[in-house]
């Protein structure tokens, strides 16, 4: 297992997608916030911005669609390890064409493509943790047991464990990993019983890091050359009192991105790529 964890946060490119002015009236959310979809694209272009010039990742672009209003949330569409990509089935149905401009850039990527085409089955990649030795699946709102065994059945060389997702939209709404072997988890109960949960599933001690607001948990890891750990997280005006956990990280090069718009529509930092290593671009 060692190998493989050697791999682990290491990206060569993003795939990201534009937001759409349809984002701010038309898409789905858990509450009737207001979304002033000019700030949510500025955010959003900062955000791409530290991708590529920050950290030097080949961005991938898919066109805007204003017919779909979701889009910019690319990682529901997707979940990619290795050389294989998982082209999933979105749960709410007004998101499932959002695959199709996915499926042509993996491809355009060389990857393995592996199509959800089972309609009893229903997967989101926010629900989707990948540890770098296992993955843990949320079953929520949005993702079934279904979805889970065929990310399974996928992705054969790692463990797949379901947890249940009692509250927040997806698993990564309250948790992600923080490096190898480093869960970050929201301090809401919901969240610590699903990290309880993880840790009975597993063969493997993760050590964790619990931030006091459960969004402020999602956070993007990186391991880069000549960068080092790399962690996008909440900036300070969005979440003062988990910021300061954050800063605890002395190994890893902390860059805060603001995401209070997206937020609003209930999208986190993770929600806004979909991250690749390809190892050789010839």
């Amino acid at each position: 297992m060692a190998g493989l964890m050697a791999g682990f946060g290491c990206y060569t490119h993003a795939i990201v997608r534009e937001v759409p002015t349809s984002l701010a009236k038309e898409a789905l959310r858990t509450s009737q916030a207001e979304v002033d979809s000019t700030k949510a694209q500025k955010e959003h272009d900062a955000y791409v911005h530290v991708l590529r010039t920050t950290l030097g990742l080949e961005i991938v672009e898919l066109p805007v669609d204003e017919t779909l209003p979701d889009s910019v949330f690319v990682e529901d569409a997707a979940v990619v390890c290795g050389d294989t990509a998982l082209i999933t089935r979105p749960g709410a149905e007004s998101r499932r064409r959002e695959t199709e401009a996915m499926k042509g850039a993996l491809k355009d990527l060389n990857l393995n493509i592996v199509e959800m085409i089972d309609e009893n089955a229903t997967l989101d990649g926010g629900d989707v943790l990948f540890t770098g030795r296992e993955f843990f699946v949320g079953l929520s709102k949005r993702t079934n047991q279904r979805g889970a065994e065929i990310l399974a059945d996928a992705f054969k060389d790692y463990a797949v464990s379901t947890v249940p997702v009692v509250e927040g939209l997806h698993l990564k709404s309250f948790c992600s990993m923080g490096g190898p072997g480093l869960i970050i988890i929201g301090s809401s109960e919901p969240a610590q019983k699903a990290l309880k949960i993880m840790q009975q599933m597993s063969d493997h001690r993760y050590d964790k890091l619990t931030v006091p607001d459960d969004l402020a948990a999602n956070c993007i890891y990186m391991n880069l050359p000549n960068k080092g750990q790399v962690l996008l997280h909440c900036t300070e005006e969005e979440y003062p009192e988990s910021v300061k956990v954050y800063d605890k990280l002395k190994d890893h090069m902390l860059i805060p991105v603001s995401n209070s718009e997206k937020v609003r529509v209930d999208g986190a930092l993770t929600c806004c790529s979909v991250l690749i290593n390809k190892k050789s671009n010839h």
